[in-house]
């Protein structure tokens, strides 16, 4: 087989739809497509659009040599708690580690306040006899005799997954992998998670809370992506299958099925790495992501072509936009804000007679109504069709009928009648509130990161951000937006940009004017070797590059700030380069640094990745050409209320250089841009769409 060949499949398995996206051995997207997501069994819907673009490219699937997937089926089963029975293992005298977490409420004067569901209740939460110290050094071992008395508790329970956390085993972590030998031995049957592996961090609530949570997915996972590798395998794929991870890079099908919870932001991730990408070829340091599929919208902040990134990540908020109303979970993470304001988020009217949208969706089973496969409650996308913004005739390549009139008699059902409207009003107020939503989630989301929307690009793709793009932006105070090629289906895209990577983090406490050097230099050799052979494991013949990081903090300080560093043996010397580093991070996000104060590191990570691709060269755009259109279509238009005529374009026929003012609806196999009428579009080198407000030129 040739290099010419060979080609690189992705597959992104959503809420709502299914994304297929193929390229060469160049890199250059030779098919995608969009299926519907098949609940009872996603592998099903994923085959499906495999099948598609490999006969759209005439090709068998053994000619693919890269397979990328992700999937928000880890992220469903924890909402939807769908997951194992899974029991909790503590240190003796710790049992209420869960019961007592922050010992603070999330929202301090709400009298009904609804405590986070933490999975394990006290009735499954379990104690051994040991203990270590800080340091690792074995304080209490491990009582052996007690697993008979700890086996008839779990199997009393009815527990078929074990979260086992013991105090300070990120230290020393022999008595976990003791007490998971032991259990094992008896108890084969059943799941077990190590809070050594899963989270090897300081913090035990924290700690504690990620491992339930791996726990709690891992059966289901494990069973699922066995399944998943078998079904392709048998269907002729001959490569490994590599998983998307929520930290914007991949690992091996094994790794995710011991630490599934790293595959809880899979598919939104490799968004967040597609904006990245374009934001690096086009030259952007300052991007919103905008990512709007059919269950959710994601917005992610994106400066120096980089992601923004966390290591903390609340699943299931019982209060939507609250801090701490969620279950904490400690994985490296791309940091976005997330609503339920997709395609098919349902609309109705509250008992205060506002339309409210979301967070509840319809899926792709019914889905919306104007799918005619069943749904009968309004949604988003009935707006869309109901305003005319999707052209019934080219709306998923033909795959899916739309039917306006279902779509109208949904609007009239859940909004209209309660409001005395029209189906076309209700369909303007279900947009103008879904639009103002995610306005204010990219505003809240900025401004909680010490930054603001105004000034940069919005980079939109996902099956409803080309469509919804301009609405949102103008409430956003955005006037630049960017549509890259193949947007409908930009997360699987992204997949096939996405570095092989694995991060390890390790507790190793120390006060900088007194590191103990060669303890680190130990520490961060074995981190190094091990994450190398999660990657090479991944890929075997590629470079790699390695990223070292010191999670550094005044003393007394509950949270640390990242200060990466060289990578190579830390001499005596670095410790004034470590101060420096610190406090030149600390003014930059505080003002000013503390004179006086002792310095203290409490984590330390790496970061060990395959290398990045060199940015694209764009094609230089001829002179510009006005674009005249051939076909129209009568829409409501966003801005003013009134119907007018939209020129129809198909993004095909687009080149470098041409050009057209909205209103405009520029449709393509997967999704449409809706090209407002206070905005204009050209195309750029890289066959972008880049939208203007008008105001602007």
């Amino acid at each position: 087989m040739t290099s010419q060949d060979q080609y690189r499949l992705a597959v992104d398995i959503g809420g709502t739809f299914t994304d297929v996206a193929i390229a060469d051995n160049n890199g250059a997207i030779c098919a995608t497509a969009k299926t519907p997501t098949t609940p009872s069994d996603p592998t099903s819907g994923a085959l499906d659009g495999t099948r598609i673009v490999l006969r759209e490219l005439g090709i068998g699937i053994e000619q693919v040599t890269a397979f990328v997937h992700g999937t928000t089926l880890a992220t469903n089963a924890l909402i939807e708690r769908r997951g194992a029975v899974v029991a909790g293992i503590t240190t003796e005298g710790f049992r209420d580690i869960l019961e007592i977490a922050y010992e603070r409420r999330y929202s301090q004067y709400d009298i009904n306040i609804d405590k986070p569901d933490l999975i394990v209740p006290r009735s499954r939460c379990f104690t051994v006899p040991e203990r270590m110290n800080v340091h690792g050094d074995i304080l209490t071992p491990l009582d052996e005799t007690s697993i008979d008395r700890l086996l008839t508790e779990i199997d009393a329970s009815g527990a078929t997954a074990l979260a086992i956390c013991l105090l300070h085993s990120y230290a020393n972590p022999v008595h976990e992998q003791r007490l998971r030998d032991l259990i094992t031995a008896r108890r084969p049957e059943i799941f077990v998670s190590l809070s050594s592996d899963v989270s090897p961090e300081a913090r035990e609530f924290e700690r504690l809370c990620t491992t339930v949570a791996n726990a709690y997915i891992q059966p289901l996972m494990a069973t699922y992506l066995a399944q998943f590798a078998k079904t392709f395998a048998k269907e002729g794929l001959r490569c490994p299958i590599l998983m998307m991870t929520s930290g914007g890079g991949m690992t091996t099908i094994e790794t995710a099925q011991r630490l599934p919870i790293r595959l809880v932001e899979s598919g939104p991730s490799g968004g967040a790495v597609l904006a990245a990408r374009v934001a690096q070829n086009t030259g952007l340091d300052r991007v919103l992501s905008f990512d709007i599929g059919g269950t959710t919208a994601k917005l992610c902040l994106i400066d120096d072509y980089a992601p923004q990134t966390s290591r903390n990540f609340e699943i299931a908020r019982a209060a939507r936009f609250i801090k701490g109303s969620g279950m904490p979970v400690r994985i490296p993470v791309v940091e976005m804000i997330e609503i339920g304001a997709g395609g098919g988020s349902i609309a109705s009217v509250d008992s205060l007679d506002r339309i409210t949208v979301g967070p509840q969706s319809a899926g792709s089973e019914p889905g919306p109504a104007a799918f005619a496969r069943g749904g009968v409650d309004a949604t988003v996308t009935d707006a869309d069709v109901s305003l005319g913004y999707i052209d019934p005739d080219r709306f998923a390549e033909g795959r899916l009928r739309i039917d306006t009139g279902a779509a109208d008699k949904a609007l009239l059902h859940s909004i209209g009648n309660a409001l005395g409207l029209s189906p076309t009003a209700s369909a303007r107020g279900v947009s103008q509130i879904v639009d103002e939503n995610m306005a204010s989630a990219g505003r809240m989301h900025a401004v909680e990161s010490g930054k603001e929307l105004a000034g940069r690009t919005m980079i939109a793709f996902g099956g409803n951000g080309p469509l919804h793009a301009t609405r949102v932006a103008r409430r956003a105070g955005i006037k630049r937006i960017l549509i890259p090629l193949d947007p409908g289906v930009g997360s699987a895209v992204g997949f096939l940009d996405a570095p092989v990577s694995f991060e390890l983090v390790r507790s190793h406490y120390s006060r900088l004017n007194t590191l103990n050097l060669s303890a680190i230099n130990a520490l961060f050799e074995t981190m190094v070797t091990d994450a190398k052979t999660v990657v090479q494991s991944g890929a075997p013949d590629e470079a790699l590059q390695v990223q070292r990081t010191a999670f550094m903090r005044y003393h007394g300080q509950g949270h640390e700030i990242e200060i990466t560093l060289p990578d190579r043996t830390l001499t005596e010397s670095d410790k004034a380069s470590l101060q420096d580093m610190f406090e030149e991070a600390y003014s930059a996000q505080f003002s000013r640094p503390v004179p006086g104060m002792s310095i203290e590191i409490l984590n330390w990570s790496v970061l060990v990745s395959t290398l990045s691709k060199p940015s694209s060269e764009a094609e230089q755009p001829p002179q510009s050409r006005s674009i005249e259109p051939s076909e129209t279509r009568e829409i409501q238009c966003d801005v003013t209320g009134n119907q007018i005529s939209a020129a129809i374009i198909p993004r095909s026929i687009l080149q470098p250089g041409d050009h057209l003012k909205g209103p405009a609806l520029i449709v393509e196999p997967q999704t449409t841009t809706l090209v407002s009428s206070d905005f204009e579009v050209s195309v750029d080198g890289f066959l972008n769409l880049v939208l203007v407000r008008k105001e602007e030129q």
